[in-house]
């Protein structure tokens, strides 16, 4: 779509109802993602952000771990509205972006700039947050739908050793997504009057 990047901003929302089509191809939302980690900021230029794309039967096997660590979870308590909300929001779409940080980054700078040693898991996670904004906006501008989840670290173990990710990439973050179904509903905004505060001469 050729939207500016506010109207972009604006549009971004949660979909969780989600088809397995793609108005992108596999190779066009690599690129895509390869866009925004080569651009987007981070503190000390560290580029600590990971990204795994999970498409087809990874994408799927991404969230039957999920499925299968949750249901152990309930312990015999019933699991079909969690089971319903997996396949239908997650499962149902066409694939996933995990979110990542790679601590060994992290260690090496608090031991090279001690000062600022207690702030840089911070940073880390705000460096992530921006790349999850940044891919979450343009997917939606390219027709997908898209929310983020945090199943984390329930299934960290298990992710790391299906897709013999390193040790030290500590998982943030899950973005499954889609061509949406069904629109989400209005969201409310709270006053920009409690939230912003200007002064000008």
């Amino acid at each position: 779509m050729n939207r500016t990047f506010t109207e972009a901003m604006k549009h971004r929302r949660s979909y969780y109802a989600l088809s397995n089509h793609s108005p992108l191809s596999a190779e066009e939302i690599e690129s895509l993602i390869n866009n925004v980690v080569t651009h987007v900021p981070s503190a000390f230029n560290s580029q600590t952000s990971r990204i795994v794309l999970l498409i087809g039967k990874h994408h799927q096997k991404l969230w039957e771990i999920v499925e299968n660590i949750l249901r152990d979870q309930m312990n015999g308590r019933p699991f079909d509205d969690t089971k319903a909300k997996i396949d239908k929001s997650f499962a149902s779409g066409y694939g996933t972006v995990l979110f990542f940080e790679d601590e060994t980054i992290v260690k090496e700078l608090q031991k090279e700039y001690s000062t600022y040693k207690d702030k840089f898991p911070e940073w880390a996670h705000h460096t992530s947050a921006m790349h999850q904004f940044a891919i979450w906006t343009l997917l939606e501008d390219a027709g997908l739908g898209a929310s983020l989840q945090h199943y984390n670290p329930l299934i960290d173990k298990a992710v790391a050793k299906e897709w013999n990710l390193p040790e030290e990439w500590k998982l943030v973050a899950q973005m499954p997504f889609g061509t949406p179904v069904e629109e989400p509903g209005e969201k409310e905004f709270q006053s920009l009057a409690k939230r912003v505060k200007v002064y000008k001469s």
